[in-house]
Parts: C-alpha cells; structure tokens; sequence
C-alpha cells in the first residue's frame, strides 16, 4: 500500500484522500523523511480529522540540493519521434538541482529562450545509496528506491540543440518542477510499475500518454548502468525518460536528407525558423498539467500543474 506524502513550509503531511495530517518528525530534508519512516506510519494512521489537501501550500517533495540525473531517449515512442532507428544506447545526463520546483510554481522561461518544451517523467527517489558498480536485480529495487515522483523535464530546445548542451538547456531555475507527492513505496507495489500511466497535457490538449511499458531501459537496468560511474544517496532523483508526444520531433527524412547538405550555419537556421512556426512549444500564458498513475488508482502520484510565465528581463 503506498503512502503520499506532500511537502510545505510547516513540515510534512500524509495525504489520506482529501485531507492530510501533519508528521511528527524533525525531518527537513528528503533524506530524513524517508529515514523516518515510523512518524510517516503514525500520521497516516491517526485518528485526526486533518487539513484540507487543497488548503495546502505545496512545495516539492525533493528538497535540494541533491543529485538529478536523467535518462535520454528512453521510450520507444520518443525515440521515434526522434528519428532514432536500431538499437539506442542507454545515455544519462545531468541537471543542476537549482532547477528543481514545485508542482504548482510557475516555469519560467528565460528572456532569450524561444522553444520551451516539455517531458512528463517518472522520478525515482532514493531511498539507500547505490555504490559505484552496484548491480539492481528487479527483485532490489525496493532496498534502493524509496518512493516516485512527478516530474517535467522542461527543456530549452533551442539551447540544447544549437549547443549540443543538455546541461545548460534543461538546467534552469524552475525548468524541474516535481511532486506535488513523494509516493512511498512497498516492496509489493513495485510489481505494478509498469502499469503506470504518464500524462501530460497543455491548456487541456493531451500531449503525452504512454504507459511504462514503452520504456527502454527500466529502472532496475538503469541503475546498475548508472552505477557503474556514479554514486547516488538517499534523496536524489533520477528521471527516468519521457515518452512520445513533445513538442520537438524530428523533420521527414526528405527534408532531413536535403538539411544534411547545407551548411551548418544555414542549416540551423533554416531549422529553428521552421521551429518557430510550430504551435506546440510552450508560451506565458500556457498551463502544463501532468499525471501519473496505475489504472486501479494503486499508485497515484497526484497532478502537477504548472502555468508558464516569461522571465522579466533586466533592465539595460
């Protein structure tokens, strides 16, 4: 049975439908909530009436700073959208935990950033370090990951491509927003991980839908890849790929294959002009909403919605 758990200013609640109740714990981190299992075992078996969820001023449920790694093009479906074809190498990257949100902040987007694009992703939260060449059979994935949250890979496009850099472009403030719960698992509800449903829509229009079974590379896979270069610790965050649906996909192989014979310069130009004109890419004014969650409502991660505003720009 999972347990949801919200984050404000005043501490740690439970969620139990409606309503949440406020544990008793000392935790300020991430870390030290999932460390202090039994406070969240008291509240969510206390006998109070509790606070109204929607009273609530939620916060992410990942306190930073910590580590964020993502996957890459880990959804067959993304993958086509992408152009890839054959076998795909699992890849991760990082992000600054400077670009960690909460589930009702505003993304905003950066004065000189034109194509802002969006990826619904499962978040794993750890709840046990993962040394360096540790290998995760699916049978251990509840020994090394605590509990799932929502979250949206906000990417710069524009950035990322012309740069070639991840980092930079899915790296600024806001541009991960999470929650609004921390869903702690039991060793039992790792068996329906894949029938996790990811969703993600703007201004009401149903962008993204893909199960976990269109997953590549499944989180088991993922951590013993991850392991092998890097260490992770209670707390941290790995984001696990986005399915189809976003807005930047890749040009028919006719116009890629004429593309390809340009010059770079020209080449990039002609693209993000082509980019432009695409409606998809979010704008101020635009609201992203976003779902996770098993058909029989066994695993619900709650709904992220996030509205998009424009950075103001400083004055010359």
């Amino acid at each position: 049975m999972t347990t949801n758990v919200l984050r404000t200013a005043e501490g740690w609640w439970v969620v139990r439908d409606d309503r949440a109740v406020l544990a008793d714990t000392k935790a300020t981190t991430t870390a030290e909530l999932i460390a202090d299992r039994a406070a969240v075992e008291e509240a969510a078996h206390s006998g109070g009436p509790g606070t109204p969820v929607m009273d609530l001023r939620v916060l992410s449920p990942v306190t930073t700073p910590c580590r964020v790694v993502a996957q890459m093009v880990n959804y067959h479906s993304h993958a086509r959208d992408s152009g890839f074809t054959g076998d795909i190498p699992p890849t991760f990257f990082r992000k600054a935990s400077g670009s960690v949100s909460g589930p009702r902040d505003p993304v905003v987007r950066p004065p000189h950033v034109k194509l802002l694009d969006y990826e619904v992703e499962l978040g794993l939260v750890m709840g046990a370090c993962l040394p360096i060449g540790t290998v995760v059979e699916e049978r251990d994935l509840p020994a090394y990951v605590a509990g799932l949250v929502i979250t949206d890979d906000v990417s710069a496009r524009d950035v990322q491509l012309a740069k070639t850099q991840f980092y930079e472009s899915k790296s600024y403030p806001t541009f991960t927003p999470c929650g609004p719960y921390l869903t702690l698992l039991e060793p039992e509800d790792f068996a329906h991980l894949l029938d996790l449903r990811l969703k993600l829509g703007v201004n009401g229009d149903l962008r993204q839908d893909r199960t976990l079974a269109d997953m590549i590379v499944r989180p088991a896979r993922a951590l013993t890849l991850l392991a092998r270069f890097q260490t992770l610790d209670p707390g941290d965050l790995l984001l696990t790929g986005t399915p189809g649906g976003t807005a930047l996909k890749a040009p028919p192989k006719p116009v890629e294959k004429i593309g390809a014979l340009l010059p770079p310069a020209l080449k990039w130009k002609t693209f993000f002009r082509s980019q432009a004109r695409n409606p998809r890419y979010l704008h101020a004014g635009d609201t992203v909403t976003a779902n996770i969650a098993t058909p029989d409502g066994r695993i619900d991660l709650g709904e992220q919605r996030t509205p998009v505003t424009d950075a103001h720009r400083d004055p010359e």
